[in-house]
């Protein structure tokens, strides 16, 4: 029987990269990864040159959440690693799927403080599934095996795989005509925990469905819609979650928050009897005040990860489950027992909320008030577009205002909110969708954070929308500082207009233009897009708004407060009694 033929090392690993579905990676190569590059060489993967690692993990991270396969981003030693902690954190935090790739010293070098030598599985550990280095060459294909099945399994997350230069180096013996990615399981629910939820499902009298990013990520959004139509309850999204649900949908309730939130949704919430949370960690900007949020109403509390269960607090049902798995297991529990329910009244009170307690977004002001351009934006780009926004305030009016009708169509990074994630994110999703149409909702201060990058998007012919929102602060900031009394070193306006944004975009070889009038934002959006797609290029779109507006925010959901004027809202009424 003949041997397996010997191969260079990481030409095995770049074989089970391909094999894993990964066809493009994101990196800044270095004298310690070579050998790895030297393989991507030879292999179908596209890679692009990244002008910071960190903008290659948030590339990675865009293209994981676009397409639901693992990301990957390679750097060199030392610094490329320390710079990805942001990028692996913000994966974590999120549970995307992702595999970061460092190179290292040789071995025999690592306790001689050689040059960029560092410890970086220790660093990557608290905000990774898993970190690890390879020490025997051998290990190499198998250790990929492991960490992409590691990153995809139950609640997903990112991977860091260490490569000293020594190892990288050598052969093994590796057949890739016999190699396959390992399996992954699929979580099923406890079958009495199913049964148990549909009896307090069908005992409600005002249920309503949390459906967090568990169900994205889960690919369980037409179950998710299935189920609400079936036992005719309305669905709420969290910011994760939004696009789980069209928003046109009769059944949307929008999103209960203290910042990102309806105030239909928060009224629906707080009238609900019974909360079904399917894949959603209850985030402090979701729930605010833990008290009012749990009220009387009862919880049951859907998660692949154990351990995410009573995290927040103790729900009174906890099923362990995939979401499709779980939803697909619910209806089959419905048919089962015939199960028949009639909430035709409280389906027509959360509708009434809906139609009644909006915000205004039709302001014709100068400066522009927020809200007008998410108006504008709702009404040029259709339900075919991805949209990417990272932290701010622009973010939170993304969440209050934006539309959104299809999942892994609107990519927020939720938990950790990196400033700068938006340019990278963006490269990654058209990456992954070529054909799409991708928008970047950004701020002024966030698009300069990592706004190098935009030479990645030029370099490639990497074509998207930026919509960036200038009010000349770091506005977020500033509104937590009203309640210290103080407005400090938050202001970065200087000259006429401060940094010229346009020139700035230009300087890469992409173009832009600012708006200052409410009427001209339309117009901008379409030349906007159409540049985009004549130059291939990304495009700016920037907004001049209103210096020192706040959103609505509070601390309670009982009690969040309004900074512009609402339009009359129905009385607070019980639905059912």
């Amino acid at each position: 029987m003949e041997t397996m033929a010997k191969i260079p090392c990481m030409e095995a690993v770049v074989t089970v990269l391909r094999s894993e579905g990964v066809d493009i990676a994101f990196g800044c190569p270095g004298a310690a990864i070579l050998p790895l590059y030297a393989a991507l060489k030879n292999s179908d993967i596209r890679h692009l040159i990244v002008r910071h690692e960190e903008g290659a993990t948030h590339m990675a991270d865009g293209w994981a959440r676009t397409n639901g396969r693992v990301g990957v981003a390679i750097g060199t030693s030392g610094p490329a690693g320390t710079n990805m902690i942001t990028g692996l954190y913000t994966a974590q935090a999120d549970s995307i799927p992702m595999i970061c790739i460092t190179g290292q010293a040789p071995t025999t070098k690592l306790h001689q403080e050689a040059f960029q030598a560092v410890d970086i599985v220790e660093i990557a550990k608290p905000v990774t599934k898993w970190a690890v280095q390879v020490k025997e060459a051998a290990q190499a294909p198998w250790i990929f095996r492991e960490a992409f099945r590691i990153a995809r399994s139950g609640r997903p997350g990112p991977v860091l795989i260490d490569l000293p230069l020594d190892v990288q180096r050598q052969e093994i013996e590796w057949d890739a005509t016999i190699d396959a990615p390992l399996p992954v399981t699929r979580v099923e629910p406890h079958p009495p925990r199913v049964e148990r939820a549909l009896d307090l499902l069908l005992a409600a009298e005002r249920p309503l469905i949390l459906a967090g990013g568990g169900v994205i990520l889960g690919e369980a959004t037409d179950l998710l819609r299935e189920v609400a139509e079936t036992l005719n309850i309305p669905v709420q999204v969290t910011l994760m979650g939004k696009g789980s649900l069209p928003e046109d949908h009769d059944l949307f309730a929008g999103m209960t928050g203290i910042q990102t939130t309806q105030r239909y949704g928060n009224a629906s919430f707080l009238e609900s009897d019974l909360v079904l949370a399917l894949g959603a960690r209850f985030g402090d900007r979701h729930t605010g005040d833990l008290e009012t949020y749990r009220g009387d109403r009862k919880f049951i509390h859907v998660d692949i990860e154990p351990t995410q269960i009573g995290k927040v607090f103790g729900p009174d049902l906890g099923v362990v489950s995939d979401t499709g798995a779980f939803l697909a297991a619910l209806l089959d529990a419905v048919r089962r027992r015939g199960a028949e329910v009639d909430r035709g009244q409280w389906v027509s009170r959360v509708r009434t909320l809906r139609r009644t307690l909006t915000r205004r977004d039709d302001f014709d002001s100068v400066p522009i008030k927020a809200p007008r351009v998410f108006r504008e934006i709702n009404e040029f780009f259709g339900p075919e577009t991805y949209f990417v926004t990272a932290i701010g305030l622009y973010q939170i009016w993304s969440g209050q205002f934006q539309n959104v009708f299809k999942p892994r169509h609107y990519q927020v990074c939720g938990q950790a909110g990196p400033l700068g994630w938006e340019i990278p994110a963006a490269i990654g999703v058209k990456s992954a969708r070529p054909d799409a149409e991708v928008v970047g909702v950004v701020g002024d201060y966030s698009f300069q954070f990592l706004v190098e990058e935009l030479a990645v998007a030029a370099q490639y012919n990497v074509p998207f929308v930026l919509v960036m929102l200038n009010n000349e602060y770091l506005g977020l900031i500033r509104q937590a500082e009203i309640g210290y009394g103080m407005n400090f070193e938050v202001d970065i306006h200087y000259d006429e207009y401060g940094t010229d944004n346009v020139k700035i975009m230009e300087a890469y070889g992409c173009s832009g233009r600012r708006v200052t009038e409410p009427g001209e934002i339309g117009d901008a959006l379409a030349w906007a897009s159409k540049e985009a797609r004549r130059t291939s290029r990304p495009v700016l779109v920037e907004v001049m708004v209103e210096r020192e507006a706040n959103t609505a925010h509070g601390l309670s959901i009982a009690k969040v407060n309004e900074y512009e004027p609402v339009p009359e809202s129905v009385p607070a009424q019980a639905s059912a009694d």
